[in-house]
């Protein structure tokens, strides 16, 4: 692996990106960030990624997935951004040091597309093949007045998020910045204090937020490709 980011006490940017985003207010399709950062400890570490399903890389599935549904896609991944190079995505990685997890992920995605003049983001997780062809025109219907909103199915009579998958305006670039610096984990509390809406998905004929953690989950997936 490369090397981690930098120490949270070295700038990561909030103030070059917030004057990128002045007077910005485009009116483009998100840009698609797939969360790429963790560590893989229940696959035996690596890179999910780069696990082959049908015979093509998780990756490959994921990108094919999202890309008809947003203006542009890059890929959130730590260390040495060379082993991606066959997808001909740019590779942005987390700003602050001690993989702070999705979040930060959110993070340095909201700063991309700040860069590119693009109003929001979605988020996709790189080890969740099946999710909704769509997903992104289903945040937008959903979104609250805030801008956020996060993908949901039910189960067992209870509403189940998944916020890997959601939208994100890059105006609460600062707000997120700050939150990561006091600490702030988990994505569902931020998105909560925003307000936000829930797009709530089918789980027939399978939950498309199937993520694959373990070698059992690949071999299940597997299974599944013909209903995908």
């Amino acid at each position: 692996m490369g090397k981690p980011p930098p120490s949270p006490s070295e700038p990561c940017g909030p103030e070059t990106a917030q004057s990128r985003r002045q007077g910005q207010r485009s009116s483009s399709p998100p840009l698609g960030v797939i969360l790429a950062g963790g560590q893989a400890t229940r696959m035996g570490g690596g890179d999910k990624g780069l696990r082959l399903l049908d015979g093509r890389p998780l990756l490959a599935h994921v990108i094919e997935r999202l890309a008809p549904q947003v203006s542009d896609i890059v890929l959130n991944a730590n260390g040495a951004p060379e082993r991606f190079a066959d997808f001909g995505l740019p590779v942005v990685s987390d700003t602050l040091y001690g993989w702070p997890g999705p979040l930060a992920g959110v993070l340095a995605g909201m700063d991309r597309a700040a860069a590119q003049g693009t109003d929001t983001i979605v988020t996709v997780a790189a080890d969740t093949p099946f999710f909704p062809h769509d997903l992104v025109t289903r945040l937008i219907e959903a979104a609250a007045p805030s801008g956020v909103a996060l993908a949901a199915t039910r189960a067992e009579g209870r509403l189940w998020h998944h916020p890997t998958f959601g939208l994100w305006p890059v105006r609460l670039f600062e707000d997120l910045h700050l939150a990561l610096g006091r600490g702030q984990r988990k994505t569902i509390l931020w998105a909560e204090r925003h307000g936000a809406g829930t797009a709530e998905f089918s789980t027939t004929p399978f939950d498309p937020f199937f993520n694959i953690n373990t070698p059992e989950d690949l071999q299940i997936a597997e299974t599944l490709m013909g209903q995908a």
